[in-house]
């Protein structure tokens, strides 16, 4: 059977900002576990990642606003420890719902997941991943006066914190994923990309304030437990170069050296696209014969039978052939 690592993008959890409730994002799951069944009932191995900057977001709000000498905020990475909880709790029992009903004798379980980093990635001399609510400036400054954060402004919408955002180098729990997926689990793990920790040099690990980006965790996480394809769900069935342009054109199938030349000519948006794109290339280049796949929540089950969706490859590369577009 093949294994295969998806990543769910924001609108399998939360499919707006005004359904930020326990009860609506638990629904939002449920219906994303049910297009998950399609892809068990096909025989795929199974691991699922995603991502969780809305709820991490509010934890961080709610931690802040309820913060006394008494019951200090807890630091960002154990915010995200908490989100990754959560959502892997809903998770699981959304896909443990669609299993039983479907008579599938597999059970879901989730990892809370480390991501290692290295304290020396230039991420952490330029924090640029934004996190929580807007402030006005006034607010912003006297925040980074009391604690010390870093403020920038965003856009003319107001001014957020901002932190650092590294590579993931390494997953700590890769062998304890590999083992329950080969004893035939369902592993929700990898939340939010992971939770930042750096190895101090008597080995042990120590939780920073960073965000690692979901999608470079996600192909981090399919190359460490060996993962046959990346598939990363999201808003659109297919990647386009030109987009939102007359001559728009929809990518089916590209070779990582293809998509490497349509990044460095601009055509994918930071913080949309562009990370996504990253991410598979890195999957896809880490080994031969690996396929990444980026396509929509709904057309998922069919981009695996390569029905929908953009799928990468280094199959292909250096040979000089027309790639297939669609209009």
């Amino acid at each position: 059977m093949k294994k295969v690592v998806i990543a769910l993008g924001g609108n399998a959890l939360q499919k707006s900002k005004d359904q930020a409730t326990a009860e609506a994002q638990k629904r939002a799951c449920e219906q994303t576990a049910e297009q998950l069944l399609e892809i068990v009932k096909a025989g795929f191995d199974i691991v699922v990642t995603h991502g969780n900057g809305p709820q991490v977001g509010n934890i961080v709000l709610q931690q802040e606003a309820a913060a006394t000498d008494r019951t200090p905020a807890m630091p960002l990475d154990a915010c995200g420890a908490m989100s990754q909880g959560m959502i892997g709790y809903w998770l699981q029992q959304a896909i443990d719902k669609s299993l039983t009903e479907a008579g599938i004798p597999k059970r879901a379980a989730t990892v809370i997941t480390q991501a290692v980093v290295d304290p020396g990635d230039p991420a952490f001399g330029n924090p640029t991943k934004p996190i929580g609510p807007f402030y006005t400036e006034e607010e912003a400054r006297r925040v980074m006066r009391e604690k010390g954060y870093l403020f920038k402004e965003d856009a003319g919408r107001g001014w957020r914190r901002v932190v650092p955002s590294p590579k993931p180098v390494d997953i700590v729990e890769k062998d304890v994923i590999r083992e329950l997926v080969e004893g035939g689990h369902i592993v929700v793990c990898a939340g939010g990309g992971g939770i930042p920790v750096i190895r101090r040099a008597d080995g042990t690990l120590e939780g920073v304030d960073a965000v690692i980006d979901k999608d470079l965790g996600a192909a981090k996480l399919a190359e460490l437990v060996e993962a046959d394809i990346l598939l990363i769900l999201t808003a659109v069935e297919k990647v386009a170069i030109h987009f939102r342009k007359p001559n728009q054109s929809e990518l089916e199938e590209v070779t990582t050296d293809q998509l490497r030349r349509y990044m460095r000519e601009g055509h994918f948006a930071p913080g949309s696209m562009l990370p996504k794109v990253e991410a598979t290339l890195e999957f896809a280049e880490s080994r031969p014969g690996r396929t990444a796949v980026i396509t929509s929540l709904e057309r998922g089950f069919d981009a695996l039978l390569g029905k929908a969706g953009t799928r990468i490859s280094t199959r292909g590369n250096g040979m000089r052939r027309e790639m297939h577009l669609t209009t």
